[in-house]
């Protein structure tokens, strides 16, 4: 059968694909360490799990308005009012089918076919796609250690153009663990005022930050910045509900309008009585969340540590989400098992053929020179890959 030209223009998640491999291995009996995961490994918090088996045996089982009940809207306009000092009404907010959908959704509502959008390295390996299929061009913004691997005001006062509709910023930032500071979010908000780029700003990682870092919305910094912008977030990551596809978005009235009609052809709504555990998530999760986020800070640091020890590994110490992203690039051009290293794909291939590690490459994050390894598993399991990965790389 023939298949379209745009399909065959995107490749497959190279995190997911890292990820099936890993749980491919190990049901053939391979004791593999995978730090490729871009998921809680906590299990959805109960009092979550019950809302919606309550909801279910009511009988929620039906269509919903599209943007989802407004009950659920209302609860997410209450935290973000509440929260992230951002006065949406409920009108302004469509529950999405997880924040990946709200990303799509929102580019497919907002740019032309040859807009361009402005997009930071390292990104989250879907954002060129979604840009691809809004029929946009990315022009990526290269960046590097000396940074914090982050954009400065400078890099993107240079980089708009007469095509520049879109900038996405995300913070915390998967894959590079790292989150913009207040002053730093708000000069690139500076930067903005006088022109006609919009901003995605994907924020599905807030409630995941350590250490005295502060975490502020980018729509909250001005009137200037909340008219502009498009705010995206969710319940997979805070409350570990990947599994159940629950995301939003918030914005301005005619985006999300935009976003509505197209979600109605789409995909209509959230699953019903998922939508429920939401609202529950909503209203009584923060305990849970806290328990969640002081081990992730606690095996972020730890990761990072044992990186910093190896020879020809250096890691920025993460402040959000839950990755470390170092730079291996120090150990290209080798040889390692009969295998010549000059990539970041190459690095990630080798080491789990020979060690039995599944990573990310950099590359699919726009950084050739970086890894990525999610601490989302056990304190056991991270030494357990930091030990074959530091043996491999004695080789």
């Amino acid at each position: 059968m023939k298949t379209s030209k745009r399909a065959q223009s995107i490749p497959p998640s190279e995190t997911i694909a890292v990820t099936t491999l890993a749980k491919q291995l190990k049901a053939q009996g391979i004791d593999v360490v995978s730090f490729g995961a871009g998921e809680p490994d906590f299990d959805t918090p109960q009092f979550i799990k019950d809302a919606a088996i309550e909801a279910l045996q009511k009988g929620q089982t039906k269509y919903t308005p599209t943007p989802g009940i407004p009950e659920l809207r209302k609860a997410i306009a209450d935290k973000l009012r509440k929260e992230n000092n951002l006065n949406y009404t409920p009108e302004q907010i469509i529950v999405n089918i997880g924040a990946k959908h709200s990303i799509y959704e929102s580019m497919q509502a907002v740019l032309d076919p040859g807009d361009e959008v402005l997009m930071p390295a390292p990104y989250w390996v879907t954002y060129p796609q979604t840009v691809k299929l809004a029929g946009a061009v990315a022009k990526v913004l290269e960046t590097d250690a000396s940074t914090g691997y982050k954009i400065t005001p400078k890099q993107l006062k240079a980089a708009i153009g007469s095509k520049t509709a879109l900038l996405i910023l995300n913070s915390p930032n998967n894959p590079g663990g790292f989150t913009y500071s207040p002053d730093e979010l708000a000069a690139l908000a500076e930067v903005l005022k006088g022109t006609d780029v919009m901003v995605i700003s994907d924020e599905i990682y807030e409630k995941l930050v350590y250490g005295d870092t502060k975490f502020v919305s980018f729509a909250s910094l001005s009137e200037d910045a909340y008219s502009r912008t498009l705010t995206v977030n969710g319940f997979s990551k805070a409350y570990s509900m990947t599994g159940w596809r629950m995301g939003y978005t918030a914005g301005p009235s005619n985006a999300i309008k935009a976003m509505d009609s197209l979600q109605s052809h789409m995909t209509q709504n959230a699953v019903a009585f998922a939508q429920y555990g939401a609202i529950a998530a909503l209203e009584k999760g923060d305990n849970d969340i806290e328990k969640m986020r002081q081990q992730f800070e606690n095996r972020g640091s730890h990761m990072a540590k044992r990186l910093n020890a190896i020879e020809g590994v250096s890691c920025t110490q993460p402040t959000g989400a839950f990755y470390c992203f170092p730079d291996v690039s120090a150990h290209y051009g080798r040889t390692i098992g009969g295998v010549k290293i000059n990539s970041s794909g190459d690095f990630a291939q080798a080491l789990i053929e020979q060690a039995n590690v599944a990573i990310v490459p950099g590359g699919a994050f726009g950084c050739q020179g970086n890894i990525r390894l999610s601490f989302a598993c056990s304190m056991e399991q991270i030494d357990k890959g930091i030990d074959r990965l530091e043996k491999w790389l004695k080789k």
